[in-house]
């Protein structure tokens, strides 16, 4: 039985945006300010599933679909696929569901957005985790993601789609075994109207950050700084192509008594469900007031 309910906002542009509400089963949850999970560029909010039923037990969780993915609407205007326009869509989630403090869990994009909203709301803001991701991207990660994102690939059965991803992204996941890549595929695509296995995303979400400035160029630094002084939690995969060793070492230099987890045998980005990371975001939230 989910543990969720499916729920929804609209956009100021008037998009229905889908989110997954858990609450927590604990008593006195309702006091402690709840969890926002934001997930990578072409991920849902099934990518948080196993987390957010852990985190659950004592924590409210939402976990949105950005637009353009999952059960959120797709947009007419493929510039609106920006961080900028995520931002302030999860302002408007915040404000639909009154949550005035909150901690954020971010993978990839979704770290790049918490970055951007921890000036805009440093006071609202108890606490954060940044997934595989700092102020500077390496332009090797880049160019692999620009490599499949927005290619409207499909097949035919859900071994295939394993096999697909398997494939493009062994580098990152160099351990994985077939029933890996199969909860993955699940996480990433869902059962197109023709049959086929598809990506759980508008293509078009691809063309901004494929463009020279889609990246963006904003210096982010300063951001992440607002965040000092906050229980934050760095994870870093070591096989990483999008955090290097160096950003993190700055990183860690701009928020003194950060917490650090690199998880061996990974790329970009962990799952989130790899022991070591359950345990320090267990005792980052212990911190949360």
């Amino acid at each position: 039985m989910a543990r969720y309910t499916d729920c929804y906002w609209t956009s100021h542009d008037g998009l229905k945006l889908h989110y997954r509400d858990y609450h927590a089963g604990s008593e006195g949850a309702e006091a402690r300010p709840p969890i926002i999970c934001l997930p990578g560029l072409t991920r849902n909010a099934r990518d948080f599933e196993s987390l957010a039923e852990h985190l659950c037990e004592n924590w409210r969780v939402l976990c949105p679909d950005l637009r353009g993915r999952g059960d959120s609407d797709y947009s007419r205007d493929a510039s609106t696929y920006n961080p900028v326009q995520y931002v302030q869509d999860i302002v408007g989630l915040l404000d639909h569901a009154e949550i005035s403090r909150f901690t954020i869990i971010g993978t990839s994009l979704g770290g790049l957005m918490a970055m951007i909203m921890a000036p805009m709301m440093a006071d609202r803001i108890a606490g954060a985790v940044l997934n595989d991701i700092g102020p500077v991207i390496d332009e090797t990660g880049l160019a692999r993601i620009r490599g499949y994102v927005g290619q409207a690939r499909s097949f035919a059965t859900w071994m295939h789609a394993a096999r697909g991803l398997e494939e493009s992204q062994k580098v990152a996941y160099p351990d994985f075994e077939i029933a890996d890549w199969l909860a993955y595929a699940k996480r990433l695509m869902v059962l197109g109207s023709n049959g086929r296995i598809v990506f759980d995303y508008d293509m078009k979400i691809a063309e901004p950050f494929n463009t020279p400035e889609g990246a963006g160029q904003v210096d982010l630094w300063p951001m992440l700084a607002r965040l000092a002084g906050k229980p934050v939690l760095l994870v870093r995969g070591a096989l990483s192509d999008i955090l290097s060793t160096d950003t993190l070492a700055r990183m860690q230099a701009e928020l003194p008594g950060c917490d650090t987890v690199t998880v061996d045998r990974i790329g970009h980005a962990p799952t989130l469900d790899e022991p070591e990371v359950r345990k320090a975001i267990d005792a980052l939230l212990a911190k949360v007031a």
